[in-house]
């Protein structure tokens, strides 16, 4: 029978790669365009990936710290400022 933090430990591996893929496109992306948006979304997917990491290593992944949250809120807010951002720039 495999135990549940195998599988834990296996979803948040896999969602952290993903995480890593991502933001090296939108960097990718970034560099090929210098668009600030694609480099907050790049920001955003690393700053996600290494929280799903840091999630790897909790005790209990299910009960994770508030400062997981936290990581995750800033990632999310970074995404918010690159939209704003590209909003104001494009309508001046």
């Amino acid at each position: 029978m495999i135990h549940i933090h195998v599988i834990e430990g296996f979803l948040l591996g896999v969602i952290a790669t993903s995480s890593l893929a991502a933001g090296l496109f939108f960097l990718r992306f970034w560099r090929d365009t210098r668009d600030s948006l694609f480099l907050a979304f790049a920001a955003a997917f690393l700053i996600e990936a290494g929280n799903r990491t840091a999630m790897m290593f909790a005790v209990h992944p299910n009960d994770a710290s508030t400062w997981l949250y936290l990581v995750r809120c800033l990632a999310f807010l970074l995404i918010v400022a690159g939209i704003v951002y590209k909003n104001r720039r494009s309508s001046a």
